[in-house]
């Protein structure tokens, strides 16, 4: 059996590695909402965080290895968006280097035309991606909703929420658009406000 990282956010991160083309299939503010939303689901669904008028809340006491909690429980209630948006670019660094920490990935520093510097990511072990897209995989198209594994149903439901190409195609997408809504609604508000955003920001493309 192959490991795979603890925390949703390094596994969504890793979901979003291109095994065919090696290299990340996304970053950015996109990739950035995705793992705050998954930090946030995380947190939602061992009890840490709750929610109130449809707004995070701090839940059960315990730990916040990414400071989302303590944002929340210092702050005024805010909605779930404002909450994904927030410091989304930076949380893309820290997953990363938790990654390379954790020896799952390896990061290079290059320069797009000489000029713009970007990272070169590589995964160390392909088979820890195809493990964690197994489990996506099976959640879509498996057991009943209430017995699928919280962070398969979750990264189902992240996947979709933020475009994965790499774990859910737009034709996956439609197709299996019933059963995402229902691991959506599992996995609670997080994924739900990731959609939000990026169709605020598609649609503002649009619009020139």
């Amino acid at each position: 059996m192959v490991n795979v990282p603890e925390s949703l956010p390094a596994r969504m991160y890793l979901l979003a590695y291109d095994l065919r083309k090696h290299k990340m299939s996304m970053g950015g503010s996109r990739l950035g909402y995705v793992l705050r939303a998954a930090a946030l689901t995380e947190l939602y669904l061992d009890g840490r965080l709750g929610e109130e008028r449809r707004k995070p809340v701090p839940g059960t006491p315990g730990d916040d290895p990414y400071g989302v909690l303590a944002q929340i429980a210092g702050s005024r209630p805010r909605s779930w968006r404002h909450w994904v948006r927030k410091d989304s670019k930076a949380m893309v660094g820290e997953v990363r280097d938790e990654l390379v920490r954790g020896g799952w990935i390896r990061v290079r520093p290059r320069r797009t035309l000489g000029l713009f510097p970007r990272h070169e990511v590589t995964v160390r072990d392909p088979r820890v991606v195809k493990s964690l897209w197994g489990g996506a995989s099976s959640a879509l198209r498996g057991r009943p909703v209430a017995h699928v594994n919280s962070y398969d149903a979750a990264a189902v439901a992240l996947a979709a929420a933020g475009e994965l190409k790499t774990v859910l195609p737009r034709p996956d997408r439609r197709r299996h658009k019933r059963r995402i809504e229902e691991l959506t609604a599992r996995t609670g508000p997080a994924a739900t406000a990731v959609r939000k955003l990026i169709r605020q920001e598609n649609a503002a493309a649009a619009a020139g």
